[in-house]
């Protein structure tokens, strides 16, 4: 039987079943990914984490939230099992076990701090129904929350291992940071991972460079608020890197780019002899059957779709997406002059792997 006749064969029952179940399965999870994102915004996890079994009235009250709202949302998160519900006393619970992947005080491990991804995917739907059908890209500016929820997401990251297990991924990285080092941040967004740094090792000069003029003063405010003299910030494009640098870092900016190879020759340029460039980036493969079964494989591609790839198209940039992977990123590294390339992984990022990379 060829393949077209077998995909006119009647279905499997048992297998049509099965997959009509695991449907309905993603329609109820992508359901409970938006009441997560509303609980997390809303501080709903904390809150619970904090209460003993208590009431919708005694919850909304302790989050200074509307009770109907609150009592609907706890419906969905008992129906959902993400917390439990006592009928007879009509009480909710957080249990310890979920709270270590809800709230806050898991810092990476907090699970619902990626849900609000999800709504800034659906409020973007309809223009990448039309790119389908036309082509082109949703540009950056449709994305105004994005840089806030990226700060955030990498925040949690930064302040738990930037200093004491990114930064010595680069052998002798640590101790040439005590001494004192140039180092520049590609893509900085509102600056959080040079800021960390530089609270770390002020014996060093940071600098970060991003295009968006509301994410460096953002970060320019930031970093006046906590009184660091060793830490500026530049707007200019990634392509357009001035001075030289001991460290340059980019982490989950560059399969974003309109013009990657452009921006990792440029940081190659920048970099002394010997010099050093730290690329946090998607820990996935270029090609799509090894990414089969990876854990955030449909997220990453979602992600892709909806962001890192339309935006680079707007611009009529290269629209790497998923693309970039593994054996795409290595291959533009050593184009762009790079060697000794390492890669390495760090426990609470599954997401990210880290590339260490050595100027030729």
């Amino acid at each position: 039987m060829s393949v077209s006749q077998e995909r006119q064969a009647s279905p499997d029952p048992a297998r049509q079943e099965a997959f009509a179940a695991e449907m309905v399965d993603v329609l109820n999870k992508a359901a409970l990914a938006l009441l997560t994102s509303i609980g997390h915004q809303c501080g709903l996890f904390d809150t619970l984490a904090a209460l003993p079994p208590s009431s919708s009235a005694d919850i909304a009250k302790a989050a200074d939230l509307d009770e109907r709202y609150v009592r609907e949302w706890l419906g969905g998160m008992v129906v959902g099992g993400l917390v439990d519900y006592d009928p007879a006393a009509a009480t909710y619970v957080l249990p310890a076990e979920h709270a270590a992947s809800l709230t806050r005080a898991a810092g990476p491990d907090n699970m619902a701090a990626m849900m609000p991804y999800v709504a800034l995917m659906g409020e973007v739907e309809q223009q990448l129904v039309r790119c389908f059908r036309r082509g082109g890209g949703v540009p950056y500016s449709a994305y105004p929350r994005f840089q806030a929820l990226r700060a955030e997401e990498t925040a949690r990251v930064y302040d738990a291992a930037l200093v004491d297990v990114i930064a010595p991924l680069v052998p002798g990285l640590p101790e040439r940071l005590r001494t004192g080092i140039d180092v520049l941040d590609v893509g900085t967004g509102h600056g959080h991972a040079p800021l960390v740094l530089a609270k770390a090792f002020p014996a060093s000069r940071f600098h970060g460079l991003d295009q968006s003029e509301a994410a460096i003063a953002t970060a320019r405010a930031e970093a006046a608020v906590a009184r660091l003299h060793n830490l500026d910030y530049t707007l200019a494009d990634a392509t357009q890197i001035t001075g030289e640098y001991d460290l340059i870092t980019a982490f989950d900016v560059i399969h974003d780019l309109a013009r990657p190879a452009e921006t990792l020759a440029a940081i190659s340029r920048s970099l002394r002899p010997g010099g050093t460039f730290l690329m946090g980036d998607i820990a996935a493969s270029s090609r799509l059957e090894q990414n089969i079964g990876h854990p955030f494989a449909p997220a990453l591609y979602g992600f892709s779709v909806f962001y890192c790839m339309t935006t680079s198209l707007s611009t009529g940039g290269a629209g790497l997406g998923t693309v970039w992977g593994r054996e795409t990123a290595v291959r533009m590294l050593e184009e762009a002059g790079f060697g000794d390339i390492d890669i390495k992984t760090v426990e609470g990022d599954p997401i990210n792997a880290y590339y260490v990379a050595t100027k030729r």
